[in-house]
C-alpha cells in the first residue's frame, strides 16, 4: 500500500509541466560577445543583460559560424537564418522568460531563444556584473 502511495505522489513531480513564461518589457543594459573569427564550423557566444522590473537577467545566444576568410561575416546565415546574431531594435525590448530561457524577437518576427547563464563576468555595466556575482555564489 505504501509503495502505491509513494508512486502516486511521485508521478506529478516526474511529469510536472514547465513553468509558464512571463511577458515583460525589458531594458537592455549591456551586451558582450565572444565571437569566433577565422572559424570553419565554430561557435560564437553573444551575451545579453536585461533589466526586468526589479531583477537583472543574463543570457547568451550560441551561434554556428563559418567565416574562415572574413572574420566579420558568418556565411552560414545565408542558408540558416536562425544562426543570425540577435540585435536589439532599441533600448527596451519585449521579452518572455522562464527560469532557464529568455525569448526575444528578430525583425522578421521569429523568436530567438537565449539561454540564461550567470557563469561569465564579461559585462561593463555594474548591475550586470553584480547579478553575475550574486548568482555565482
Amino acid at each position: 500500500m505504501s509503495v502505491c502511495l509513494a508512486a502516486s505522489l511521485a508521478v506529478p513531480a516526474c511529469f510536472g509541466g514547465a513553468a509558464e513564461r512571463q511577458q515583460a518589457q525589458a531594458q537592455l543594459l549591456d551586451r558582450a560577445e565572444l565571437p569566433c573569427t577565422n572559424c570553419f564550423f565554430g561557435t560564437g557566444d553573444y551575451y545579453y543583460c536585461f533589466a526586468v522590473d526589479n531583477q537583472v537577467l543574463v543570457a547568451y545566444q550560441r551561434t554556428r559560424v563559418l567565416n574562415w576568410t572574413d572574420g566579420s561575416k558568418n556565411y552560414l546565415t545565408k542558408v540558416h537564418h536562425g544562426w543570425t546574431v540577435w540585435t536589439a531594435p532599441g533600448e527596451t525590448v519585449p521579452i518572455s522568460f522562464d527560469e532557464k530561457h529568455i525569448w526575444v524577437t528578430r525583425p522578421d518576427g521569429k523568436q530567438v531563444r537565449l539561454t540564461e547563464s550567470y557563469s561569465r563576468d564579461i559585462f561593463t555595466n555594474d548591475r550586470c556584473r553584480e547579478a553575475v556575482k550574486a548568482k555565482a555564489h
